[in-house]
């Protein structure tokens, strides 16, 4: 009997699997459980993941991305030397001569610590610019959690102290929130508070406000404004609209070379209104940058800047031209270092 059934009964399953099934033995009269909820978990949190607002910067940054492509005037001539004393320690030294204001010199320090936050970030950075006057231009920023940085500001002309603020920025994960106080003076009941909120409503649109409190003796007031910032894959569009005025801008990135920058400024109080365009151009085989602008009151300016590698210098070269006034400036500038 026992040989009868041995030679009618199927041969029993091997235990082992072979690399290619990708399946486990089970053995007979067992069952997988099912696996049905750890695939739609899994699913679930890559769609979360997906679906995760962006943080949306700081309320300060919505207009510098178009802010960046402009040029900066020039005049006179400058001459910047900068020496890395080590891996965290930069100075350098800036002589500027000017034929229409001071000609001046001016000594600058800049610390970077060790707390790694990015590969591009590290703190804490405190930067300090002194003349030749004994005026002093100094700030601190530091990283105090993964969410929160800080930053001291002061100035002093020459022996009286002038200015001072503190900022704290708060950034969550889709929002950003920040509060500044400014000049504050206890004993006269004077000062500044600035407080900013960003927050992302999709992954393209972000929403936000400041509030501007100011009170002095005998004066106290508020300004608020409201922002909207939307970003595409190759440009940004901001606009802010409050009680002083309205800014609109727009940033576009036509190439790896190209980027465009359209600004329209209105202030109330100066019944005044200006349209800007301007344009970056980077040629980095030719170690190249130029910068060009005109506007609505007829300024037209340009700076190029262009890197005499392999010698660590840097030579910069602008002129602007207000046709309306009939006023011309230009610049010339070396960096060593």
């Amino acid at each position: 009997m026992g040989n009868v059934f041995a030679a009618s009964s199927p041969p029993p399953q091997s235990a082992v699997v072979g690399p290619s099934s990708g399946l486990v033995s089970v053995p007979p009269g067992f069952s997988m459980p099912p696996v049905s909820g750890l695939i739609n978990a899994s699913n679930k949190e890559a769609a979360d993941q997906e679906d995760k607002l962006p943080n949306p910067g700081t309320f300060e940054e919505c207009h510098r991305k178009c802010k960046e492509v402009f040029p900066v005037q020039m005049e006179g001539v400058k001459l910047t030397v900068n020496k890395g004393i080590s891996s965290y320690f930069q100075v350098n030294h800036t002589v500027a001569l000017s034929t229409v204001g001071e000609s001046n010199y001016h000594f600058g320090a800049t610390y970077v610590g060790t707390k790694q936050i990015s590969p591009t970030e590290t703190f804490p950075v405190m930067v300090g610019d002194m003349d030749n006057n004994g005026s002093l231009n100094a700030q601190v920023i530091h990283q105090l959690t993964d969410r929160v940085r800080s930053k001291v500001a002061f100035q002093t002309q020459q022996s009286k102290f002038m200015n001072w603020q503190a900022d704290a920025e708060y950034r969550g994960d889709n929002y950003t929130a920040a509060l500044t106080l400014g000049n504050p003076d206890i004993f006269v009941g004077s000062g500044i508070i600035v407080a900013h909120y960003l927050q992302s409503i999709t992954p393209s649109l972000a929403l936000g406000g400041e509030l501007v409190y100011h009170r002095r003796p005998g004066e106290e007031g508020t300004v608020m404004s409201l922002a909207g910032k939307y970003t595409a894959k190759d440009w940004i569009a901001t606009v802010t609209l409050g009680q002083a005025g309205a800014h609109a801008s727009y940033y576009h990135k036509a190439s790896e070379q190209m980027q465009l920058g359209v600004e329209f400024e209105a202030n109330t109080r100066m019944q005044d209104t200006t349209f800007s365009f301007g344009y970056q151009l980077d040629l980095p085989k030719a170690n190249l940058l130029f910068k060009g602008s005109v506007d609505s009151n007829w300024i037209v300016g340009a700076t190029l800047e262009k890197k005499l590698v392999p010698m660590p210098l840097t030579l910069a070269m602008g002129a602007f031209i207000n046709h309306r006034k009939n006023k011309f400036s230009c610049g010339f500038g070396l960096t060593v270092g």
